[in-house]
């Protein structure tokens, strides 16, 4: 916090008041109907949203009095007629900057002082949220030791535009179970949460359309959680479906919707990034890339398999307590084991704990027997992805685990032509629903672990 009084005005910045807000973790600006009236407030949201592009500060924004978040953007209405009082004498540059100043700051999702019946009630409000985004700014070592998660963390971000703040924004992250995808969104969550006003991580959304109440219901109820969860206020009920837009539409927010496997979850949850404020991001994490294309959700993330380098690496850190290396004489073991997950990171995990700390003959006994069966944490894990297949799915599924493994892609349909499957639209829904993958070579290709199920 800083106070401009007592320091001498000018005609720029103090040296003082420049260094304050460079120090600064938050900045709230005040958009008064007057607050254009100074060359030197305009030169201070300069300075402050500077700090935002540059230092990932936070910027708060309150709209004060009759002030519309519009005419700020636009410089219109009685506030714009104050701001071109004030450019009257100045230069083209300056003019240009604070114009480009007060539409970025326009488009920052805020308090509007309208909105609130109650003066206080919105202080404490923004008291909390800004007590709440102090202690999120705390830096988290929660993943800063996973293999490979800063260049995922990098990739979904170039999806993600944060520094565009026209408007709310989906992106998605697609990959079979068990590859990290929940990983990858807690760590966004964790990185980004303090960049915005509120946040909320909806984790484990598979299987909530099976609750047994109608779609109504169910929309409500989804709709109850989020806002719960985003607005930290326990077991909220709400009376209509209208109630995320006219909550959060005015609110820079960050979503993370984890593990969708059905439509009616992101209709109920995101249905629209107009429910949303400037700046807002929903990111959506499913195994089924046809969810993502069905909500319109083009812009998606494509988890790889990790590299046989970081496989190994990844289970030496769960089966020898944070090595990144397996120790003498057990080399040749942990390329067995980080084989037989075929690189898969929750195999790794599971495989990687089961072993540690046994000797090197209980390996030898463990590998052997999981080399010639399943393993049951997976296997339960999978089994829940091929019932929720149709029927005919299903069969498919069966023939590729039976006969048609590595098979080329063309090869299999022609093989299959005089069958009542659809092969085309099968195999398509399969890698949708990432149980295949069709090589760039046109190679249809199940993963170990799956095909041993």
């Amino acid at each position: 916090m800083f106070d401009d009084q007592g320091i001498e005005r000018g005609q720029t910045i103090a040296p003082e008041l420049r260094r304050a807000i460079r120090e600064s973790r938050i900045s709230i600006v005040v958009l008064s109907e007057y607050y254009a009236s100074s060359s030197w407030c305009l030169d201070e949201l300069v300075e402050i949203l500077k700090c935002k592009k540059h230092k990932n500060q936070i910027v708060m924004t309150i709209f004060y009095g009759g002030v519309d978040p519009s005419d700020v953007r636009k410089q219109t209405g009685d506030f714009g007629k104050v701001f071109k009082k004030t450019c009257a004498r100045k230069t083209e540059e300056e003019r240009r900057k604070w114009s480009q100043a007060l539409n970025r700051a326009g488009k920052i999702a805020g308090e509007h002082f309208l909105n609130w019946h109650n003066e206080s009630e919105m202080i404490e409000k923004i008291a909390r949220d800004v007590s709440n985004k102090l202690n999120a700014t705390t830096v988290s070592n929660d993943f800063e030791d996973m293999v490979g998660i800063e260049a995922h963390l990098r990739k979904v971000q170039i999806l993600l535009h944060l520094d565009d703040e026209d408007g709310a924004m989906f992106v998605g992250i697609c990959g079979p179970a068990g590859i990290g995808k929940t990983t990858i969104a807690r760590a966004l969550h964790s990185r980004l949460s303090s960049t915005f006003q509120l946040s909320c991580f909806m984790e484990n959304l598979r299987g909530s359309c099976n609750s047994g109440l109608d779609e109504y219901g169910l929309k409500l109820r989804l709709q109850e959680l989020l806002l719960s969860k985003t607005l930290n206020q326990n077991d909220m009920r709400i009376c209509n479906l209208g109630a995320i837009p006219k909550r959060l539409y005015d609110q820079k927010v960050l979503i993370i919707l984890d593990d969708v496997d059905d439509l009616q979850q992101l209709e109920a949850l995101a249905n629209d990034t107009n429910c949303f404020g400037h700046g807002s991001r929903i990111i959506v994490s499913t195994e089924d890339q046809e969810i993502l294309e069905q909500h319109g959700i083009h812009k998606t993330y494509h988890v790889d398999f990790p590299t046989k380098i970081e496989a190994r690496e990844i289970f030496c850190r769960y089966a020898f307590t944070r090595w990144s290396s397996a120790p003498d004489g057990f080399e040749k073991l942990a390329e067995r084991a980080t084989e037989l997950c075929s690189n898969l990171p929750l195999g790794l995990c599971i495989i990687g704990s089961m072993l540690r700390g046994k000797k090197e003959d209980d390996w030898e006994s463990i590998l052997h027997r999981l080399e010639n069966s399943s393993i049951p944490k997976i296997d339960a894990l999978l089994r829940v992805r091929y019932d929720s297949l149709h029927e005919n799915e299903q069969f498919l599924l069966l023939l590729i685990a039976f006969f048609f493994n590595y098979y080329d892609y063309g090869h299999v349909k022609e093989m299959l032509a005089d069958n009542n499957l659809d092969v085309r639209l099968g195999l398509k829904t399969l890698a949708y629903k990432s149980l295949i993958q069709i090589s760039a070579e046109r190679t249809i290709v199940m993963h170990k672990l799956l095909h041993q199920v």
